[in-house]
């Protein structure tokens, strides 16, 4: 019986998850039809009624503005999920058709840094605060990051973020988004050795120009708004001196994580998959 698996999300037509999956599937013989489904948030819940009654489904790659809410039509939250409190999978049991929520941005995001040569990293900054960024908290404590920045509209409501760092055992400062873009003072992202923006795209485009000059040779940026590439703030960044890691590169790795997890084939040693998911996309092979 061929299985069905789908990225949901609203608006989805950008989506470069259906390139990535149906590659690997393709590579690997695996019969998965791969779908791009928009989802609208007051549809989710029939959406998920409709998986669990057609029980031919693997698993379903969750987009924005999903990431939340999907957390309370799950059966079951892996540790990565249960600690963030965000999700980004959902795999379907076979068995019984139980859905198990599970968050591969954390992978995506550690792998993605560890290609551009980022072993560790001890001073980090966030900008945004949503599912994203608590993917990224995580991610970084595996990069045995000491003290994080991040930078919000409304400090005030970081809260949430806030907790998940004291359970990480992460140092954070909760700042105004506005001052991210302070290149006077140094205090800004700017004089972080890593800057993780997980705005959605466009979003950062007005704190791009503040940010002229504040990239050094040193920093590094990963925007994990991919579409259009680059990004205004990538371009800034880069313009200043700034190393950029495209957020092609997070959507990569997570999506190599789903589709390990959608098969059940071991996709470790087989950069034969891995390379034909990149062309797809236009990465540079591993």
């Amino acid at each position: 019986m061929q299985l069905k698996a789908a990225v949901i999300g609203q608006p989805i037509a950008h989506s470069k998850s259906p390139a990535l999956h149906r590659a690997a599937y393709r590579a690997l013989g695996a019969d998965i039809d791969y779908r791009l489904i928009e989802v609208a948030p007051a549809d989710l819940a029939d959406f998920v009624a409709q998986i669990r009654a057609e029980q031919n489904w693997s698993g379903i790659s969750v987009t924005m503005p999903h990431k939340a809410s999907m957390l309370a039509l799950v059966d079951a939250r892996d540790a990565d999920v249960q600690r963030t409190g965000a999700l980004n999978t959902v795999l379907v049991d076979p068995a019984d058709g139980r859905l198990l929520g599970r968050n591969t941005d954390i992978i995506g995001i550690v792998h993605a840094l560890r290609h551009a040569g980022v072993a560790s990293v001890q001073h980090a900054a966030l900008i945004g605060g949503g599912g994203t960024a608590r993917a990224a908290l995580a991610a970084l404590k595996q990069l045995d990051c000491q003290r994080a920045d991040v930078y919000l509209r409304d400090p005030a409501k970081g809260g949430d973020l806030a907790e998940l760092a004291a359970v990480l055992g992460l140092g954070l400062t909760l700042r105004p988004f506005a001052e991210a873009a302070d290149p006077v003072t140094g205090a800004g992202a700017g004089a972080a050795e890593l800057v993780i923006s997980t705005l959605p795209p466009g979003v950062a485009d007005p704190l791009a120009e503040a940010l002229r000059g504040t990239g050094r040779g040193s920093n590094l940026l990963l925007d994990v708004a991919y579409d259009p590439w680059p990004s205004r703030l990538a371009h800034v960044w880069s313009e200043s001196g700034g190393a950029v890691v495209s957020g092609l590169e997070m959507l990569l790795y997570q999506a190599v994580a789903q589709v390990a997890a959608f098969s059940g084939c071991d996709l470790a040693g087989r950069e034969d998959v891995i390379n034909v998911m990149c062309d797809s996309i236009g990465l540079p092979e591993r």
